[in-house]
């Protein structure tokens, strides 16, 4: 039976939204609501930016509403919180009138930006200082914040496993969730242990949209998140199946790289709406039919 859930986190958009970089400002151009509902961009690459650039980000956000997905908070590193960076988040979220903020849970930062986005020790003492970072960028940020499940290849200490580390933190800084299924699965082949399984035992009440995008295929065993290739088979699966456990959340379609022509991105977006459509027909049709059950 479909369940869905009621959402514990309020909606920050409907449907399904596109990434906005400056490679695709012009291609973008074109597209209206029908097309897309909204769209994500990462806030350090916007902050300060005046002139053509500036104004065509303007004329974006007065067409869509806009999320914001972080690369350089940094929530898990060793060095004090970037105060001054998380100020500058804050006024490009109040001007901009961003529905919400995520970053990843995962750290890329010591003694400077190390470019990558790293894994966190799977521990007890990490949880807590995570969540006190995380709690700390809230209170500076006046909203709540959500953490997305990251892919990694290797871990420094792992007294938890992967999903208790992740629920934990969360829990601990009562903070939100940014659900990526491509991650699940990425990780589920190259740590060996059941996706459907992991999707289940997330906090996915408290998500408040999800990430879908392809990866390449190193190996067999060893998948690379890429965000540079169609997404596959049992990604969408593991994305209609998260519809109906947790509801269905507003979805975007990550693409970085090897970006496709504007139709060919529309085909995925399209295809994340119908299965919404779907888990939308099935949990009405499935609260019907428990209506109509004969009263024991």
């Amino acid at each position: 039976m479909t369940l869905l859930v009621k959402p514990a986190v309020s909606q920050p958009a409907l449907g399904a939204g596109l990434g906005l970089r400056r490679s695709e400002m012009q291609s973008f151009k074109a597209l209206g609501r029908s097309d897309v509902d909204f769209m994500e961009v990462a806030p350090e690459n916007w902050i300060g930016v005046g002139g053509r650039f500036g104004r065509q980000l303007r004329e974006y956000t007065e067409r869509f509403p806009l999320l914001c997905h972080g690369l350089s908070l940094s929530i898990g590193g060793p060095e004090p919180l970037d105060t001054a960076l998380i100020d500058n988040i804050k006024t490009f979220l109040d001007t901009h009138k961003v529905r919400a903020y995520s970053e990843h849970l995962s750290y890329c930062s010591d003694d400077g930006h190390l470019y990558d986005l790293l894994p966190i020790p799977f521990t007890e003492e990490a949880v807590h200082y995570v969540a006190q970072r995380v709690r700390e960028v809230q209170d500076r940020l006046e909203r709540r914040i959500a953490l997305e499940n990251v892919s990694y290849y290797l871990t420094a200490a792992q007294q938890l496993t992967e999903i208790e580390f992740i629920n934990a933190v969360i829990a601990e800084a009562d903070c939100d969730l940014l659900l990526d299924v491509n991650n699940i699965y990425v990780n589920s082949i190259n740590h060996g242990y059941d996706p459907q399984a992991f999707l289940r035992a997330l906090p996915g009440e408290r998500a408040s949209y999800i990430h879908v995008a392809g990866h390449y295929d190193e190996a067999p065993d060893l998948k690379v998140d890429t965000h540079g290739a169609d997404v596959i088979d049992p990604v969408w699966a593991l994305l209609r199946e998260a519809y109906a456990l947790y509801g269905v959340r507003p979805t975007l379609l990550e693409r970085d790289f090897n970006i496709p022509p504007v139709p060919a991105l529309l085909v995925e977006v399209n295809h994340i709406k119908s299965l919404q459509a779907d888990a939308l027909a099935k949990g009405a049709q499935d609260l019907r039919a428990m209506h109509l059950e004969p009263a024991l």
